[in-house]
């Protein structure tokens, strides 16, 4: 095209329009006039992002091996069987075996908190159908995937299902502005409501103002009615700051996520919600003090002196 005053206004117009649409949409959320363009996005795109993921990933197939964590019952022995299993697919080298340790953590995950998920490998980031903190997963409505979903890893919480196709899904992170969840802090059971900030830090405010709090303290989600689109129990993340309490109805406390949002991989979408509340036992130990060394003391004691003789 030539650069032309026509050509040049038809560009100035199209980022506009393109604007227009990003800001419809924030605002929008869930109830965003794109909506259903995102929908129809994730059918059209989706079948393409995940072809895409299986040409250039040689263990596929392996990972689809934990697409079901199976009966409630059997649960932990089904998921053992299933991790022998993947070890001698995934064979050695150092991605895989990088890879197999987050399987690893995540079967763990789900074995302590009693979740029935679905694994899935994270094949875009940054959905094709939206403008938000997103990446695609390659599983979708065909392998029982809904919206509203909770998804983890074996750190903790990821996000929530938002967009489903046929055979991909979007999961906006938990690093999104626009994200909310319900937390419960370890031991005290404090409520608050943690909202992504775009960065490092999740920002909860505890619904009460005088709870005493410390670096350190970790939490957890709170859980949501019929579990959707959070189930309880799933590891948030751990206090890095609290702001002084001034008098007023809530506590402001600043979080590390235990969730790197930045190297996802491997997650699970949570399927079937725990028949009660696993409350903190999902969390990991916290590693234990490190115990002083102990001192050496070193008495002396002074020889009586020798008799002068006579």
């Amino acid at each position: 095209m030539r650069d032309t005053r026509e050509s040049r206004l038809l560009l100035v117009l199209l980022i506009a329009i393109a604007f227009a649409l990003i800001t419809v949409d924030i605002r929008g959320g869930e109830q965003s006039p794109l909506d259903g363009v995102r929908h129809a996005a994730a059918s059209a795109f989706g079948p393409v992002e995940k072809g895409v993921a299986a040409a250039v990933d040689p263990v596929g197939e392996a990972v689809a091996a934990v697409r079901d964590s199976g009966d409630r019952s059997s649960r932990i022995a089904e998921l053992e069987r299933e991790n022998t299993a993947l070890k001698q697919r995934l064979g050695s080298d150092d991605r895989n075996r990088g890879r197999l340790r987050e399987l690893d953590a995540m079967l763990k995950t789900a074995g302590r908190g009693q979740y029935g998920i679905k694994g899935a490998q994270v094949i875009a980031i940054g959905a094709a159908q939206g403008f938000s903190w997103t990446v695609t997963i390659d599983i979708g409505a065909n392998d029982g995937v809904r919206r509203d979903m909770t998804v983890l890893n074996g750190d903790g919480l990821v996000g929530r299902v938002t967009t489903v196709g046929p055979g991909t899904a979007t999961v906006l992170l938990a690093s999104d502005p626009k994200f909310t969840v319900g937390t419960r802090m370890e031991k005290t059971g404090e409520i608050g409501f943690a909202n992504g900030q775009g960065d490092s830090s999740l920002r909860v405010e505890l619904l009460n103002g005088k709870a005493t709090v410390r670096k350190g303290d970790r939490l957890v989600t709170f859980g949501s009615s019929r579990d959707k689109p959070f189930v309880a129990g799933v590891p948030v993340g751990e206090v890095t700051h609290v702001e002084p309490a001034g008098g007023g109805l809530t506590r402001t406390l600043l979080v590390r996520p235990f969730v790197g949002f930045s190297k996802l991989d491997l997650v699970g979408v949570v399927v079937e919600a725990p028949h009660e509340d696993p409350r903190d036992t999902v969390l990991p130990p916290k590693p234990e003090a490190p115990k002083p060394a102990p001192t050496m003391t070193v008495t002396v004691t002074p020889s009586p002196s020798a008799k002068p003789q006579d």
